[in-house]
């Protein structure tokens, strides 16, 4: 366990930087929003989320690079997943949607943020739902628009992977036509260990001391390489290539870093 994590409790105090962040935060909602349902009425896609989540990432302070070339359509991004600060980097740098677990849909405000996004909610437990689940994230791909999935399941440790589930990539079977699935790492570097939202902090602790940090959060976001029609028939291949590429890559970065070192 990070000793950050261990931890977390002496650090999920209200500080006034978490205030200033958050009100900023707010503030930036306030403004964006009348626009934003403007666009909405009109019946026209919303550049007003993306802005948010940018400018949300930078208050929180998220500083992102990015290497390799990111597919803007007509793609499947399966990504490892560390933290909520995940959604604000690709929902606002890939302009992604996102795969969520059905209880972010009904969370206050969260949740209408989230269907602002168009968020594709899924109830993993719910077995005579995946007929309909899967229609719902084949429909949100055929309209073009980037879709992120994290097929861990939940928030890993960030220097390494949990187990791919298969399952989560069964609505993508077979693969509607000119869909690409392409890997992503999300690199915290040195501190994803001290970014990650791992047990037993809660979601709001780990908001909370996210926001009181001093230090900005760098985090480089590398597009791999789209994975190989030969896998994207069957899910448990696809899984296994999409880890594959992921800890290939964590493990070129940590090579890197060591050799910086």
């Amino acid at each position: 366990m990070s000793p950050s994590i261990a931890s977390a409790t002496d650090r999920s105090s209200i500080t006034w930087r978490t205030v200033v962040r958050l009100v900023l935060m707010v503030l930036t909602l306030l403004f964006l929003i009348v626009p934003h349902l403007v666009y909405r009425a009109v019946g026209r896609p919303s550049p007003m989320v993306m802005a948010f989540l940018n400018a949300a990432g930078w208050i929180a302070g998220l500083r992102i690079r990015t290497t390799g070339t990111r597919l803007r359509r007509d793609v499947l991004f399966v990504s490892n997943h560390v933290s909520w600060l995940d959604i604000l980097a690709l929902g606002g740098a890939a302009r992604s949607a996102f795969v969520s677990k059905a209880e972010v849909g009904t969370t206050p405000l969260v949740g209408w943020l989230a269907d602002q996004n168009h968020t594709v909610y899924v109830q993993r437990e719910a077995r005579r739902e995946i007929h309909s689940q899967a229609n719902d994230l084949r429909n949100a791909l055929a309209r073009g628009r980037p879709v992120t999935l994290f097929p861990e399941g939940t928030t890993g440790p960030g220097d390494g992977l949990l187990p791919f589930r298969p399952s989560l990539l069964q609505a993508v079977i077979p693969t509607p036509p000119r869909l690409r699935v392409q890997p992503v790492f999300l690199d915290y570097g040195a501190e994803a260990n001290e970014i990650a939202w791992l047990d037993p902090e809660s979601g709001l602790d780990n908001f909370k001391r996210l926001l009181a940090r001093k230090r900005p959060v760098h985090l480089t976001i590398h597009y791999l390489e789209p994975l190989p029609d030969a896998v994207e028939g069957d899910r448990k291949l696809l899984a296994e290539a999409a880890r594959t590429a992921i800890a290939n890559q964590i493990a070129r970065s940590s090579a890197a870093a060591s050799h910086r070192l």
